[in-house]
């Protein structure tokens, strides 16, 4: 069973009463910069076990009278029609997404506004404008960020148009970083000051968690996330000069903090923050009620996040370096791929039976096995075990017919043109749902699979897109050996 080591409702609360005080610390407005994911935090949800993956959605709900959302994102990115590689959509089609998503939770999108825009980005913007939308640009600044007297003038921030917001909280997000959102923030603040208007700027970002130790498995699961990123957690040293108490941040903020003291010092005459620390507002750290539970949960996530670079590397999407760098991470946190009980059960079935195996943790611990086949994958297999488990089906119990499997299997080799005749996960499914309607054990088996979310399981080769997704709609936690099942260039 899942050991819970985070307290949820605790921290709605807690976390959007900080949020008001923080309001009204600066009187009229606060630009909160919101990091990471919005939506569906699944790697906060596997490190602190009891975070639910729309625990920040939730909390902002709480905040929706006072609250509207700009959007950021930079001409660049739609110029190079970047793509987010979890959601494998454009950021231009994510801010559409991000827009509709808010709207169908109550959330008040008020406006976008693209960053370093370009003539390159002006169809995009005639685009929103024709859906009703509010489009603001705002323009590069030459060396910025250093050049603060540029910056903080007419020529530099003052250049941007203003973008008008009407409630007192204004929360800045975007497709992915590097969008341009504490830019944004700091703007709106030069032109806020120079209308008269008393606002404020703070920074919510989940991790790496300031009041936990700097080795803390859950700050060392977030290095293993940002690997390809390069992000490092640091002590934040002007926060240890400032109040002599040591709290973590990562490089990126801690090397930007003095030239962000300058630029708050150019539009107000001083800096409200002593440290990058201050700005910020998560209370995550507050509302772990079990330390080893969420240490146990992170060590998990590192060895998850090695294999996944591995399957990167064996696919050249990823540098050497980023899992030298996990695996360092890996001798930190005192874990190996050994620690993962999965691996070891899928690589000993793949030795047996010769052919790629998978294996599944099922919630009581017990792990179950799947072997590849004429009829069905290992992944498929593994799934089939699993609900029968689950069901208390006995493994005997053939759950769909070979005789219902091989017209599938010629519909995809004679019809389709596919070249492998064994049944995905997701033709598995489907197979089960139709035998369901007429028998019980599949029925009994098929209702099985919400028990599967949370769950561990490896396989012994990379598996197909396919597969890959259906784990992830199932909320399986996968990792696979970094190794083709055959030796050829083109999968």
């Amino acid at each position: 069973m899942i050991k819970i080591g985070f307290d949820n409702e605790k921290y709605l609360r807690t976390q959007s009463e900080h949020i008001r005080e923080r309001i009204a610390a600066f009187g009229d407005k606060l630009y909160l910069e919101f990091g990471g994911k919005l939506f569906d935090d699944y790697h906060a949800s596997r490190v602190l076990p009891g975070f639910q993956p729309d625990s920040k959605l939730r909390m902002l709900l709480q905040l929706a009278d006072q609250a509207e959302i700009v959007i950021a994102i930079s001409a660049e990115d739609i110029e190079k029609n970047k793509i987010r590689g979890d959601l494998g959509i454009t950021y231009d089609v994510d801010v559409l997404r991000l827009i509709q998503s808010f709207r169908d939770r109550g959330l008040y999108v008020g406006s976008v506004v693209i960053t370093r825009f370009t003539n390159a980005a002006e169809q995009f913007k005639s685009k929103l404008e024709a859906m009703g939308i509010r489009v603001y640009r705002h323009y590069s600044i030459d060396g910025y960020p250093a050049n603060i007297p540029l910056i903080v003038s007419p020529e530099g921030y003052g250049r941007n148009e203003y973008i008008e917001t009407s409630r007192p909280l204004v929360i800045v997000t975007a497709p992915g970083p590097g969008s341009g959102k504490m830019a944004t923030c700091l703007s709106q603040l030069y032109h806020e000051n120079r209308r008269g208007i008393k606002a404020g700027y703070a920074k919510f970002e989940t991790f790496p968690i300031w009041n936990l130790p700097l080795k803390h498995p859950v700050n060392l699961a977030y290095e293993a996330a940002t690997a390809d990123l390069n992000d490092i957690n640091m002590i934040d040293p002007f926060h240890l000069e400032a109040y002599g108490v040591t709290t973590v941040n990562y490089n990126r903020d801690v090397e930007i903090f003095p030239v962000l003291s300058a630029i708050f010092e150019g539009i107000y005459g001083e800096c409200p923050y002593k440290s990058p620390t201050d700005m910020g507002v998560n209370m995550a750290g507050n509302c772990i009620v079990d330390d080893e539970a969420c240490c146990e949960a992170s060590r998990q996530e590192i060895i998850r996040r090695w294999y996944a670079s591995m399957n990167r590397l064996a696919k050249g999407d990823c540098p050497q370096k980023e899992v030298t760098k996990i695996e360092f991470l890996m001798k930190q946190a005192g874990v190996t791929s050994a620690d993962r009980p999965v691996v070891n059960a899928a690589l000993v079935k793949a030795q047996v039976t010769g052919a790629p195996a998978a294996a599944l943790e099922l919630p009581d611990g017990r792990i179950v096995t799947g072997r590849t086949s004429d009829l069905l994958g290992a992944s498929a297999a593994v799934l089939l075990n699993a609900v029968k488990a689950l069901g208390e089906i006995p493994d005997s119990t053939k759950l769909i017919s070979p005789h219902f499997i091989e017209p599938v299997q010629t519909l995809k080799i004679d019809y389709l043109g596919s070249k492998n005749p064994r049944l995905h996960t997701d033709e598995i499914l489907i197979a089960l749902s139709m035998v369901a309607a007429t028998d019980a054990n599949a029925l009994k088996a098929l209702n099985q699979l919400k028990k599967l979310r949370g769950c561990q399981v490896h396989t012994s080769v990379m598996l197909s897109e396919v597969d890959i997704r259906v784990f992830t709609k199932l909320g399986l936690q996968l990792t696979s050996e970094p190794r083709y099942e055959n030796k050829k260039i083109y999968h």
